[in-house]
């Protein structure tokens, strides 16, 4: 520093000194105090803005996934559907979820839920705006969770409204209790849950969990869709039907776009990049983020493998498996992916391909029909992901991400001889909030709907496809020829063949 408010930029702190000696306010090497803070904040804004354009490109990867699932007959309602989550959410979290999810934050008091900023009042610089953008794609991707499982089945309208209940209201709650700085269980406060408070860091718990209760809840009080567990007249099946997806293709394009935009909703989630800290962390949640997704594919497919042909004595490989358990390896380490190390994250992936495949199995013993196995993927490993950082939280990069040490992940703990499992008990908690402030506003809510008549669509319409039923014909047009066209074109290659064939007799040897 100099008298003049100026700062030089080096590399090295030793030089510092040096530069000062001979700084001028003049010299093009040396930046304003203003001029470096704006930097600074246009860097970070920047990040954040590309940080929430990856995870709002998840919506796509979404919808293609979810496109490729289902039946030919409902892709037009389930892109739609993915469409309007977007749009339901942006409405939602503009007016009143935003302001339930941060407003009013102050990391010396407590409260349940934000109540300022409503419709973006009092938004006036870019950081703010930024801040919503990339708040809001987290809970776009928390709304679409749901989109999957009630697939072929659910009307529009519940669908719309389902929407905006939960980026307006359902969803900020939840925010607001573990990600703000008044949170009962933020790990933000001067005064932390049990002295740390819940880590989730880029939101196993806060997003997926909460849009994978949702969807379990919703998959019960909607019902399977037909002839899934049950025949024609109502009797239960003795193997569940499995429906095939009608484009893999679109599967593993979807899983791709959604790995892919993973790299936003973790790395982003450190917020900031023109500092060394910050940038440490980011880099370290790129390097777990995949190695998770890695291990969680290839564990879930040779797991099934070896399961059937231990079963069947066949060896094939489920490409649904090793889709869902990349997804299931990218959901069990978004909570954990700034305070685990590389190796923890393999264990963390290779867990979540286990806990995929037992929760899809479950839930076809209970006969909750899942068309995407997004409850697996997004609830079950969810829960997963929270639990993981009270195990392998470590005490370095817990310092680096959350600035302390105090309460780690219990295995480090018992390295430390002392057994503290004050943040497991808070994962624990956490969880259980989670599923409990769901149920409680989305079982009345679904539950209502149903009463109504609008959920569920009727058996003739879920029959003939939700494309022809509600959009205006199929997402295809798989019509061939014309039958009468098609016999003329017939019969004239017939008189062609026959004209060549008699004018090559005639030819003389």
């Amino acid at each position: 520093f100099r008298g003049n408010n100026y700062l030089i930029m080096a590399f090295d702190p030793e030089d510092v000194q040096a530069y000062i000696d001979k700084c001028e306010p003049t010299d093009p090497t040396c930046y304003s105090v203003t001029e470096l803070t704006s930097l600074r904040v246009g860097v970070d804004t920047f990040f954040l803005i590309f940080s929430a354009t990856l995870v709002f490109f998840m919506q796509s990867g979404f919808a293609m996934l979810c496109a490729g699932s289902v039946r030919a007959k409902n892709v037009k309602n389930i892109m739609l559907k993915n469409l309007l989550d977007a749009c339901g959410g942006a409405i939602g979290f503009w007016s009143l979820g935003y302001a339930f999810a941060y407003g009013g934050s102050d990391k010396y008091h407590k409260a349940f839920i934000g109540n300022t900023d409503f419709f973006l009042r009092n938004f006036n610089e870019g950081e703010d705006y930024a801040s919503w953008f990339f708040q809001f794609a987290f809970a776009a991707t928390a709304a679409t969770i749901v989109a999957g499982t009630v697939a072929e089945r659910c009307k529009m309208a519940a669908y719309l409204c389902y929407s905006v209940m939960l980026t307006g209201f359902v969803y900020p709650v939840v925010v607001f209790s573990i990600w703000s700085s008044s949170g009962f269980l933020t790990a933000f406060n001067t005064d932390p849950f049990r002295g740390i408070g819940m880590i989730d860091f880029a939101g196993s718990g806060v997003v997926h969990m909460t849009g994978g209760t949702t969807a379990l809840i919703a998959a019960i009080i909607l019902g399977p869709r037909m002839g899934r567990f049950h025949d024609s007249d109502g009797v239960a099946l003795d193997t569940p039907v499995t429906f095939k997806p009608h484009s893999v293709s679109l599967q593993i394009l979807g899983t791709f776009i959604l790995w892919f935009g993973w790299y936003g909703f973790n790395p982003g989630s450190a917020l900031k990049i023109a500092n060394s800290s910050s940038a440490t962390v980011a880099s370290l949640c790129a390097v777990t983020t995949t190695l998770a997704a890695a291990s969680g594919c290839v564990t879930a497919m040779f797991t099934d493998t070896f399961m059937q042909r231990k079963l069947e004595g066949e060896t094939q490989y489920d490409l649904t498996m090793a889709m869902n358990g990349a997804l299931s390896g990218l959901v069990g380490i978004t909570a954990g992916c700034a305070v685990v190390t590389p190796w923890a994250s393999i264990i963390i992936g290779i867990i979540a391909g286990w806990v995929y495949i037992a929760f899809s199995k479950f839930l076809i013993k209970m006969k909750i029909d899942d068309a995407v196995d997004a409850i697996p993927v997004h609830f079950a490993n969810g829960m997963w992901g929270c639990i993981a950082v009270g195990l392998f939280a470590e005490p370095d990069r817990m310092n680096l991400a959350y600035s302390t040490d105090k309460h780690v992940g219990w295995f480090y703990s018992w390295s430390r001889n002392s057994g503290d499992a004050n943040l497991l008990l808070c994962q624990f908690c956490g969880v259980l909030w989670i599923i409990g402030w769901v149920s409680i506003i989305m079982i009345p809510f679904f539950s209502i709907l149903q009463y109504l008549n609008m959920f569920r669509v009727d058996e003739l319409e879920e029959r003939v496809g939700l494309d022809i039923s509600h959009h205006k014909g199929s997402a295809y047009d798989i019509h061939g020829p014309d039958p009468d066209d098609l016999s003329n074109y017939s019969v004239r290659q017939s008189l062609k063949h026959n004209s060549a064939a008699k004018q090559g007799e005639s030819v003389p040897a």
